[in-house]
């Protein structure tokens, strides 16, 4: 976490709140699976790990999207608000697992993601079958099992909530879901399509991506959620998407960017990830449209070739980088967040939300989009 996010998602003991109820949430889980068998533990294990870290800004936006707009802390209300984060922390993680699984990721926050730490754990341990398989099949059954949970806190959370509000809010919380999963599938489409030969139709699918993958689960719906738990109006709930999709989808391009130029010492990822798992972003797409219209045929080749590219060496992966560094793609990207941001900001100043909410949510914003991990 950058040192700017952690005061923010500090104040009103948010972030260790939301560490608490995941906290148990992992100590309950011990229980049952400790029921079920004594080898079921290393799931905790794994559940606990992925918890561990995280920055919480989806959390942090809901509640103070929530104090924004008439939330009262230290209530009972303010509880269900706080666990309702939870829920959004446990979505993402089974995001997470099931993410790594698609991508084939080799590491998550600075550890070897799941799938591959259970085919160590197969290796290790001299079971017979394929380790691969064996470890794909517990990340996926891990996804689920923190989908499980992110469900148990969301309904806790609104079980002594008055009926209208719970329907509304849990209308925004299962469109959220659904949209991921169809991100998620849009993802693995683009992956498998033709690329490089239209830039423009691939940046309009990565854009695609971006909306229903990342950007509304990240930040609008959880401003959204926070209003509505609030009770807000509809205009209020509006005035949130408005805001909240175009400073979504900034924070994922800097994400993009973050993937390909991020020190790996704060992001928690090897330096070329995303080049090495062919991520295609918008930035990829501005760099082969960029290489184009210079005709420079030879960057165009290298990207369309070495992107995606398992057996790319850090050598390999720094030239990359440079390739796409010297079209100027970066700084098209870095325009786009300005843009997008400079939108919600503007949208944000509008807002009659009292302080402390407003400084917070201006804050988390800003660390949002201004990050370095």
């Amino acid at each position: 976490m950058s040192p700017t996010t952690q005061p923010l998602v500090d104040v009103e003991d948010v972030r260790t709140r939301i560490d608490e109820l995941l906290t148990r949430h992992v100590a309950r889980l011990r229980t049952v699976l400790a029921a079920a068998s004594d080898d079921a533990d290393v799931l905790a294990d794994a559940v606990a790990q992925i918890l561990t870290g995280g920055k919480r800004l989806r959390a942090a936006f809901c509640y103070w999207s929530w104090r924004a707009h008439g939330g009262r802390a230290g209530t009972a209300e303010a509880d269900a608000v706080l666990r309702v984060g939870a829920a959004l922390e446990l979505f993402q993680a089974a995001a997470l697992f099931h993410d790594d699984v698609m991508d084939d990721s080799d590491t998550r926050r600075g550890f070897p993601a799941a799938h591959r730490a259970f085919a160590g754990l197969h290796a290790q341990h001299g079971l017979t079958g394929d380790a691969e398989r064996f470890g794909m099949s517990a990340a996926i059954l891990l996804g689920d099992l923190t989908l499980i949970a992110s469900e148990q806190e969301f309904a806790g959370a609104l079980a002594l909530q008055p009926l209208a509000r719970s329907e509304r809010a849990r209308t925004v919380f299962d469109l959220m879901r659904t949209e991921v999963t169809v991100g998620q599938y849009l993802d693995v489409l683009a992956q498998a399509l033709p690329w490089g030969d239209d830039p423009a139709a691939d940046e309009a699918r990565a854009r695609e991506v971006i909306r229903a993958k990342a950007a509304r689960y990240s930040v609008e719906h959880p401003i959204v959620l926070g209003a509505t738990l609030a009770d807000a109006t509809e205009s209020e709930l509006e005035a949130c998407r408005t805001l909240g999709l175009p400073l979504g989808e900034a924070f994922q391009l800097r994400d993009d960017l973050l993937g390909v130029f991020g020190d790996p010492r704060t992001t928690g990822k090897p330096a070329g990830d995303d080049l090495r798992e062919g991520k295609r972003t918008i930035l990829t797409a501005r760099a082969v449209a960029r290489a184009r219209a210079g005709s420079d045929e030879a960057t165009v080749d290298l990207l369309r070739t070495r992107l995606g590219d398992r057996a790319l060496t850090d050598a390999d992966v720094a030239v990359l980088a440079a390739a796409i560094r010297d079209t100027g793609a970066p700084d098209d990207v870095e325009r786009l967040i300005e843009l997008l941001a400079g939108r919600a900001f503007a949208l944000m100043d509008e807002r009659p939300w009292d302080e402390p909410a407003r400084s917070q949510l201006i804050g988390l914003a800003h660390a949002a989009v201004d990050r370095h991990a």
